[in-house]
């Protein structure tokens, strides 16, 4: 015993006037890991009584963050206490590693305060639907550095996060899932446009996913170089996975097959060509 107490006695260097033994660095590390520990178990428990009790997930996320640094401070704070290292003795390096970041990590820095702006502004939120430089997918996390994207066909994206708030982003979800979409379809020269109109609105007031309110409406849009252009215009809750796409391709089927009971003809490109004159066949 005698012999591990002069060990752990025994002083490895000095800063300053003051001694650090072996004890005391071998307890700091052992101290900051222990804390390490002991703050993933207690945010694990807070962040799970919060998804509980059906908190939004974006607060749940800016409060792990939050609690994460607080932690770290305090630890880092205690580490150089149990050493006998004051805050001053940084000072020199503080400066040094401001000059580095200045030339070397901006990106990383514009990225880490960029996070910390989308997580208080919130222009997204995890959840929502947005579209990114034409990619189309789901905000899984919102991270210090960059954001998780899952897009609509299941792969996931990395996107830093300076380039949400220096680019276009359209966020379909903002502020509620209501959006408007529109089937078009051309009808023969001749169809009843008025039975054509009332098809169309029978087609898209059958689909279960149309919203009653605002109501669907069907607009004779234009007199086109080859058909009577109809234009069906709807609201419907928007869902991630390409549900637009599927409706509008149940509402088409159904419209095909009203016109096809009615005897109208959906419409294809054709000339007339009219020729003056007579024509000769020669042999």
């Amino acid at each position: 015993m005698e012999r591990i107490t002069n060990f752990l006695s025994h002083v490895l260097f000095h800063f300053g006037e003051t001694p650090v033994t072996v004890s005391q660095a071998l307890a700091a590390p052992l101290v900051f890991l222990l804390g390490l520990i002991v703050t993933r178990w207690v945010v694990g428990i807070v962040t799970a009584r919060m998804e509980k009790h059906g908190q939004d997930p974006n607060l749940v996320l800016l409060v792990k963050r939050l609690f994460y640094i607080v932690v770290f401070a305090i630890l880092g704070m205690t580490v150089l206490s149990m050493l006998h290292i004051p805050l001053t003795a940084f000072a020199f390096v503080s400066g040094a590693v401001a000059i580095g970041v200045g030339f070397g990590a901006q990106n990383i820095i514009n990225n880490f305060i960029s996070g910390w702006i989308l997580m208080g502004e919130r222009p997204i939120s995890i959840g929502d639907l947005v579209e990114i430089n034409d990619t189309l997918g789901v905000i899984e996390s919102i991270n210090i550095r960059s954001t998780r994207v899952k897009r609509v066909d299941g792969v996931r994206i990395v996107i830093p996060n300076s380039q949400l708030l220096e680019n276009q982003v359209v966020n379909w979800t903002l502020e509620d899932r209501e959006v408007r979409t529109m089937v078009r379809v051309g009808v023969a020269y001749g169809s009843p446009v008025r039975d054509v109109a009332r098809l169309m609105d029978q087609a898209v007031r059958e689909q279960a996913d149309v919203l009653k309110e605002p109501e669907p409406t069907v607009i004779f849009e234009d007199f086109g170089d080859s058909a009577l252009v109809f234009d069906a215009y709807f609201f419907t809750l928007l869902r991630p996975g390409g549900d637009l796409r599927r409706l509008r391709s149940e509402i088409r089927f159904r419209i095909d097959e009203l016109f096809a009971e009615n005897d109208i003809v959906i419409a294809f490109p054709q000339r007339d060509v009219h020729i003056d004159g007579s024509i000769r066949l020669e042999r």
